[in-house]
């Protein structure tokens, strides 16, 4: 479908792909509207896409999603395309991660996408739109100390596999998109750790690379205007989906075990530093942390 003048709604819009692809849709005639809860970067991702609309709001509010939408309908009255790509990672072993910042990385990541696709899905279904979700290699790979964050991704899988077939008969396509290391700033704050490294040490060479995010964003518009049914960033991920089953393989398995224990001890050193919400979230996400606690204290006062 051409990209002119179609309504895209973008959660997690303020950097990384968010950022790129709506830049990217902008520059072929899309008119994005872009959501996130970090409000000074979104305004300038929005005034470099010409002013376009843009909603400061968090996920995981129902409610809050339903008032973007009634925003974007009324500037714009009709939504084509809404792209839930909002996520943050939570890193940490089973037995010391800050259970709280577990739960926050599936709310952000399923319930967030629930949310987005919920709200919006009754405009989209007067369009016959296009419902893209932000999955992942983490979706069908699970490597230790990431467990919230798989999770989180492989049950968007199952979702978006489950919405596909529902909506198809409403004339709505959903897609997956899938992407391994791209440079943003979610991969960067994970490097600050030295268990990730770790953990990215175990993988091979091809496994690392990392792609820009510019690429990336031409690969996600290019789906996005194609309608399909899975992303992949780059293509040779559709090959580590296909070979799923053996990715948890004893001997696909056998570095990471390897590595478990050192990662585990990392972590540890890190949370006898600098405490669990440090050593669990990267900055951008305690920096929330901290104002989602400071704003409910003062409500209490």
């Amino acid at each position: 479908m051409s990209l002119v003048g179609l309504v895209v709604l973008i959660t997690g819009a303020a950097s990384g792909i968010g950022a790129a692809t709506a830049k990217e849709l902008h520059a072929r005639g899309a008119r994005p509207v872009l959501v996130d809860c970090d409000e000074l970067p979104l305004r300038e991702v929005a005034a470099q896409c010409g002013g376009t609309l843009s909603c400061v709001a968090d996920v995981t509010s129902l409610p809050a999603m339903e008032r973007v939408v009634s925003i974007a309908l009324e500037k714009h009255g009709r939504i084509d395309v809404v792209w839930a790509n909002a996520g943050i990672a939570a890193f940490g072993p089973l037995a010391y991660t800050d259970p709280a910042a577990w739960h926050r990385c599936l709310d952000v990541n399923v319930i967030g996408v629930f949310n987005t696709v919920r709200a919006a899905l009754p405009a989209v279904m007067k369009q016959g739109g296009y419902v893209l979700i932000s999955a992942s290699v983490s979706s069908f790979a699970h490597p230790p100390a990431i467990s919230a964050y798989a999770a989180s991704k492989a049950a968007v899988e199952a979702m978006g596999n489950s919405w596909r077939i529902e909506l198809r008969h409403h004339g709505v396509a959903v897609g997956l998109m899938h992407a391994g290391w791209v440079k943003t700033p979610l991969v960067a704050e994970g490097a600050m750790h030295p268990g990730f490294g770790r953990l990215r040490a175990t993988m091979p060479g091809f496994l690392n690379a990392e792609m820009t995010v510019e690429r990336a964003a031409r690969a996600i518009t290019n789906g996005i205007s194609q309608r399909r049914r899975t992303i992949w960033i780059p293509g040779w991920i559709r090959m580590l989906h296909i070979l799923r089953a053996f990715l948890h393989a004893p001997l696909a398995e056998r570095e990471m075990l390897r590595a478990a224990p050192e990662i585990e001890s990392l972590y540890l050193e890190g949370l006898a530093c600098v405490g669990p919400l440090a050593s669990t979230f990267g900055p951008r996400e305690r920096e929330r942390t901290l104002a989602r606690s400071a704003a409910a204290s003062a409500e209490k006062i």
